[in-house]
């Protein structure tokens, strides 16, 4: 049997995260209640800053499964000083913050629509995210009973039908159903893909004024040129109006379809393929669209992947490049080089390079003791920058 109720809404993370609903939502009067969630969101926005690891301390890794002993940030690093595993296996971040990190990245862009700006927040923006909830009936006797599903990111602009097939076609563990795996590999790889110190001169450690303005340029060039969020739609139907179903001006050259609304099938007699793994796309079956690329292009859900390192591409936020999508920190790379000892993009050019790897030059220190290495003997082996005594003792 079919699903008794499907919807896709806005997910109101700032009520979830900060301000608990009223059991019944018309308790409060609409103004107070949003009042209150401007101010809360104002308040929970300035308690982020460099200071959030601190906060998080003595959260559980999640790759560690128990033998670490909870977060203990390095001052520097994007590490645990406890198990030495990476910020994200912890993955401290939470709703409010990821929204608003992806409200960040697209203000300014031509994907401003998917975000909202809070009455009172002093120009902040939210990402308007989408979530999914699914309910189905259970036959559990005389009072029917209901499990309900609820997706912590849906496509946006889709019809309900579309959504549910969307979600489908990803794989199981990667489906971001609320308290499953796969809910936490999407908020692993909104940290990992998109890092705040990719897009946000303040959550840099050190940043000189003249550096800050060069970031300040890098952020607005690749939001310019390079920056996408993946369209579903049904093959054919890319780039059309969500709901009118009029047909929407598309480059010169380019094939058009006869109008018709998302969701529903074009012409069924032509034959679409997918641009990555060049296999077939059934005309009933949802693909990718990247209004960068050309809508004469489409992906399969589960090929629309950074080309670099070939993961899903996060919330199908992607950066164009080279006639392929990349994810954020790739694209990054691909441009400037990364510190392996911070993590964040070198913005000067007085840095330390050792074949592919790059250090901030106060960074280039050893990963064991913490010692400069400028002008000292140095070993790196599999990315770790050593001493010659912490190499050697790691070795035996």
């Amino acid at each position: 049997p079919g699903p008794a109720n499907l919807a896709i809404q806005p997910a109101l993370s700032p009520l979830r995260a900060l301000a608990p609903l009223p059991e019944k939502l018309g308790a409060v009067p609409a103004p107070q209640r949003m009042a209150k969630v401007a101010k809360d969101l104002k308040q929970g926005v300035q308690k982020m800053s460099l200071g959030q690891q601190q906060s998080a301390r003595g959260v559980p890794c999640l790759k560690c499964k128990g033998t670490c002993s909870g977060f203990e940030p390095h001052p520097w690093r994007k590490i645990c000083k406890s198990c030495k595993c990476s910020h994200e296996d912890h993955c401290f971040s939470n709703e409010l913050e990821d929204d608003r990190k992806i409200g960040r990245l697209l203000m300014d862009s031509k994907y401003s629509t998917l975000t909202a700006r809070v009455k009172g927040g002093d120009g902040i923006r939210i990402y308007k995210r989408n979530r999914m909830i699914m309910t189905n009936p259970i036959a559990t006797g005389k009072d029917p009973t209901f499990d309900t599903i609820t997706y912590e990111w849906a496509p946006p602009g889709v019809t309900q039908k579309l959504g549910l097939q969307y979600m489908e076609l990803i794989p199981k563990e990667k489906q971001p159903v609320t308290g499953t795996e796969g809910a936490y590999y999407r908020r692993r790889q909104l940290m990992h893909q998109l890092p705040i110190y990719d897009q946000d001169p303040s959550r840099c450690r050190g940043l000189l004024e003249n550096e800050v303005k060069v970031m300040e340029e890098f952020v607005k060039q690749y939001k310019n040129d390079a920056l996408g969020v993946g369209e579903v739609a049904l093959p054919g139907q890319g780039g059309l109006p969500k709901e009118e179903g009029k047909q929407q001006e598309k480059p010169e050259g380019m094939e058009t379809t006869a109008p018709t609304t998302n969701g529903s099938i074009g012409d069924p007699s032509k034959e679409y393929f997918c641009e990555f793994c060049k296999g077939a796309a059934p005309a009933d079956s949802p693909v990718v669209y990247s209004d960068r690329a050309g809508y004469n292009k489409q992906w399969h859900p589960t090929c629309f992947v950074c080309v670099k390192c070939s993961e899903p591409l996060v919330d199908l936020i992607y950066f164009w490049k080279d006639g392929a999508p990349w994810c954020g920190r790739h694209y990054c790379e691909s441009l400037r080089p990364r510190c392996s000892g911070c993590d964040e993009i070198i913005f000067s050019e007085d840095y330390q390079r050792v074949e592919d790897l790059a250090w901030h030059r106060k960074h280039f220190v050893c990963e064991g003791c913490e010692q400069q290495l400028s002008g000292r003997a140095y070993i790196v082996t599999k990315g770790q920058l050593l001493c010659p005594t912490c190499s050697k003792s790691k070795r035996s």
